[in-house]
């Protein structure tokens, strides 16, 4: 099939808005399924992922620009390998430069995509600081074991209020890449709608972060290799999880 990112999906006319609620098992599915689409087109999957990681490391030497600039621009890439991801799964050849078709196609709502998640991520630390942050500048200052400890329960404190808040953002920005560059939905209603189905379908998740956690430690032990599969596998698996939630059975 075509890889024109205008292409309709073929199971459009059954689509669900807002997601649907699917059975716990298929957390592993998502990722089985994943693999077959990994396996169809390796190399090109690889050669992305490596050049996405070269990009990312370009960014992260950057001070401060290149920090808000890698969380501004994945919502775009990920809609490039959302493109790839659909392209092999309708039995068409992906391209190396699907990597960058979120440039292309939809960009700008893409971007606003990145640009509400960077304000969001901003406003969680900045929350975080507010509410921990005298307990977080107490580790610098910290010399007795008493300190040390209260100091650790500050940092422990502190990492829990993160994590709490950033699992809605990013619940919200999960979905929103393939939504909008599939649906031509808007930056607000895609997270919307992202947000939604992931909160339809927390047990799934539930097995997914395990089977994926487990299979991150297996990945990490040949000096990182097996990332070079996990990572095409992890960004497929938006994709097959986005068809099981937004179509109907």
């Amino acid at each position: 099939m075509s890889a024109n990112p205008d292409e309709t999906i073929t199971l459009r006319d059954a689509f669900v808005p807002h997601g649907r609620g699917v059975p716990f098992e298929n957390g592993w599915s998502w990722l089985a399924a994943a693999w077959s689409i990994f396996k169809r087109a390796p190399g090109i999957w690889i050669g992305m992922i490596i050049v996405l990681c070269l990009i990312y490391i370009v960014l992260g030497v950057m001070p401060f620009v290149g920090a808000i600039a890698s969380l501004v621009a994945g919502p775009v890439f990920t809609g490039g390998l959302m493109l790839a991801s659909r392209t092999i799964d309708q039995g068409g050849e992906a391209q190396f430069t699907q990597l960058f078709g979120g440039f292309k196609h939809r960009f700008g709502t893409l971007l606003a995509v990145g640009v509400l998640y960077l304000i969001g991520f901003a406003a969680i630390v900045f929350i975080v600081l507010i509410v921990t942050g005298s307990s977080i500048l107490t580790v610098v200052n910290a010399t007795t074991p008493e300190q040390i400890m209260a100091a650790g329960a500050g940092l422990l404190l502190a990492a829990l209020i993160f994590f709490a808040l950033l699992m809605p953002l990013l619940m919200a920005v999960w979905f929103a890449p393939a939504l909008v560059v599939f649906h031509d939905l808007g930056a607000v209603a895609a997270m919307q709608a992202s947000f939604a189905g992931c909160l339809h379908n927390l047990m799934p998740f539930l097995l997914y972060g395990i089977v994926w956690f487990i299979a991150s430690i297996i990945a990490s032990i040949p000096v990182m290799l097996g990332w070079l599969v996990l990572g095409p596998v992890t960004a497929a698996s938006i994709y097959t999880a986005y068809k099981d939630f937004y179509f109907s059975a």
